[in-house]
Order: structure tokens, then C-alpha cells, then sequence
């Protein structure tokens, strides 16, 4: 299954980029980041990983799969009979961002994940998105 979220934000890519891959900032302005701590150091990279603790989820590791500086970043995370993966996208509307959260489920268990948490799965991009656009326009 596969679920997304799209907004435009009166802010520069680069600020947008910024706030996408400081991911120790996240649970100062995240609804959907309660902790989340790194397990390396130094500049986000594929093979970067992270604990991240969600509300109503129990903690999980997320390992970064892709990086485009710029344009996209993403990173998956398994549990039992479940590949979930994290897109965050991006690019230039005029001299804003579009930002697009991509969230994608994947085995034996992703139907039943669809049935049971789906909608949740929707809203959580939804205030993830909102949380993104508030912070990149309060002058970060």
C-alpha cells in the first residue's frame, strides 16, 4: 500500500532540505516524533539509522536507503511480515517547495496494516507535512 501527502511551502528548498535531514530536531516540532536518536553521527547518508519512537507505535530503527541532497530522502524500517518505506521528496515551486511524504507498506502483513491503521497512517503524514510547512515559516 502506499500513502502520501503533498504541500507547498513558502520556503526554499534548502531550508526544507535542512529541516528534512536534521532528524535530531524532529521531536522539537514533529507531532509525529515523540524521540528519536541517532545511531551514528556526522551528516545523514544511506546506511544512517535512527531509533524513532512514535505515538501509539512501539520504538523502531529506521536505516536510510536513499539520499539525493536536494530532492529525496528515504529510509525503511521492518517489523514482523512488514517493510515499511519513508520518502521525503522535494522540489522547487517558484520560490517554494512542493513536499511530497510518501509512506509505503510492503508484506505478508501490509493488508492487514492497511485495515487497521490506514487512516492513521493518512493523518500521520498529514501533521507531519503541517509540522514541516509551521516550522520552515516561523523564521527557522
Amino acid at each position: 500500500m502506499r500513502y502520501w501527502e503533498t504541500i507547498d511551502i513558502d520556503a526554499p528548498v534548502a531550508l526544507i532540505w535542512r529541516l528534512t535531514t536534521d532528524i535530531e530536531d524532529w521531536p522539537d516540532f514533529l507531532p509525529t516524533v515523540r524521540r528519536l536518536d541517532r545511531l551514528d553521527t556526522g551528516e545523514l547518508r544511506v546506511g544512517s539509522a535512527a531509533r524513532l519512537e512514535q505515538p501509539g507505535q512501539s520504538s523502531a530503527v529506521w536505516t536510510v536507503t536513499h539520499l539525493e541532497p536536494d530532492r529525496e530522502f528515504t529510509w525503511e524500517t521492518h517489523r514482523p511480515g512488514l517493510r515499511l518505506t519513508g520518502r521525503h521528496l522535494l522540489e522547487p515551486v517558484g520560490a517554494g517547495t512542493r513536499m511530497t511524504l510518501v509512506l509505503e507498506t510492503a508484506g505478508w502483513a501490509a493488508g492487514l496494516a492497511s485495515v487497521l491503521f490506514g487512516g492513521m497512517m493518512r493523518g500521520s503524514l498529514r501533521r507531519e507535512s503541517e509540522g514541516f510547512a509551521r516550522r520552515a515559516t516561523a523564521g527557522v
